[in-house]
């Protein structure tokens, strides 16, 4: 099994660089979770990377909010800026990886939760690329793991219980992120 530390700290480096470029001009904007709005997606990045970190420092975050409160409308960067390297350290030792954590689907080895994890944070950046247009180019190798992961773990259907839509067919020429996007029941604000 591939170690999936070095693609989860590549993976919050990718949302750092695109969160970077958020104006509050944008925070309004649709993203493709319908129900988020660019402001409210940011808020659930920060907070899932602050429930992650504290799942990686002591083996549980279940009780950590999944959004967050408070941050100005420019502070978005340094929010994630922040919570970045507190979640690259809580996961940085062989030993975490090595032991017990429990996550939203049970209890499972550090090395089986933080797959889930990269795929959570590549696909909020994706989310985040396209209600910002997409101002960045994002790294196919980070997407292509994150379907590897998605389709692993998760079923085409039925996906009760699930926080992920049913498949959709993914755009004629989607590139990995559009697969991902599909395979996780979303699509595309406009066309590639």
């Amino acid at each position: 099994m591939t170690d999936p530390r070095p693609l989860f700290s590549r993976a919050t480096g990718q949302a750092a660089e695109l969160i970077a470029t958020v104006r509050p001009g944008q925070l309004p904007d649709p993203t493709p979770c319908t129900d988020y709005d660019v402001r409210t997606l940011l808020s659930h990045i920060v907070g899932a990377c602050t429930r992650i970190a504290v799942c990686g420092e002591r083996g549980n975050g279940l009780d950590v909010p999944l959004f967050v409160d408070g941050v100005p409308d420019d502070g978005w960067p340094q929010a994630y800026e922040d919570i970045r390297g507190r979640v690259v350290a809580a996961w940085a030792s062989d030993e975490r990886l090595a032991t017990p954590v429990r996550v939203p689907w049970g209890e499972v080895l550090g090395r089986e939760a933080l797959p889930a994890y990269v795929m959570e944070v590549v696909t909020h950046t994706w989310d985040l690329s396209e209600g910002l247009g997409r101002p960045l180019p994002l790294d196919p190798e980070l997407a292509a793991y994150a379907l590897a992961v998605a389709r692993e773990a998760l079923p085409d259907d039925p996906r009760e219980d699930r926080p992920f839509q049913p498949v959709v067919t993914a755009p004629e020429g989607a590139d990995v992120y559009g697969e991902l996007a599909a395979w996780l029941g979303r699509r595309p604000l406009s066309p590639a």
